[in-house]
């Protein structure tokens, strides 16, 4: 394995939280938390990217986004990642790809909340990501129905199984959608607060 990336072991199942992380918070430690419960994952890698390609505004330096999220979550189990940058991807498909071609055995979980769940048919290759991994969906303030009634729940509804519990274990395509607590936390509601991100 490369220096600087994450360990991983045969047969470990990981779960992957992609995002800008701009700033991070309180629910997306409060999701993280809930999903290796639920969904038994042994870790969880937090892929902050560089940048999202489907927003026009850029987020804040990669250095003070990684700080941010090592405050906000701190779990030996969790691991605060800029994975994506050093693979150089910058599609998730990419780096779904990328990353089961560097930890063979290592079962990998794509978690999202269903915020993002609503849009998933805007991102690159979203079906191909559904067939290469299982995907964790997690309840959101606001979200449920619609993400229920989205483009990629209803194209794969046959692939949807009932609980979370075992999810790394199944073969993709392959989703679930977990209802828990919700955490109103958002990151553009932060950013709006003027606190963050300001120089």
């Amino acid at each position: 394995m490369r220096q600087g990336f994450p360990i991983a072991t045969r047969g470990m199942v990981v779960g992957l939280l992609g995002g800008s992380f701009d700033p991070a918070h309180g629910g997306h430690a409060h999701i993280t938390r809930e999903a290796m419960k639920r969904m038994r994952l042994d870790r969880v890698w937090w892929l902050v990217s560089p940048g999202n390609p489907l927003k026009a505004r850029q987020p804040a330096p990669m250095a003070a986004r990684l700080a941010q999220a090592r405050r906000v979550m701190r779990d030996p189990r969790v691991v605060i990642s800029d994975l994506e940058l050093a693979l150089g991807t910058r599609a998730t498909a990419d780096t779904v790809d990328a990353l089961r071609r560097l930890y063979p055995g290592v079962r990998f979980v794509w978690l999202m909340g269903a915020d993002n769940l609503v849009g998933f048919h805007h991102w690159e290759r979203w079906r191909d990501i559904l067939r290469s991994v299982p995907v964790g969906v997690l309840a959101r303030p606001g979200s449920g129905v619609a993400a229920r009634l989205s483009v990629a729940a209803r194209a794969f509804r046959v692939d949807r199984v009932a609980q979370g519990e075992g999810i790394g274990s199944r073969r993709a395509p392959a989703w679930c959608f977990v209802n828990l607590p919700l955490d109103a936390s958002s990151s553009t509601a932060i950013r709006a607060g003027g606190g963050w991100g300001k120089a």
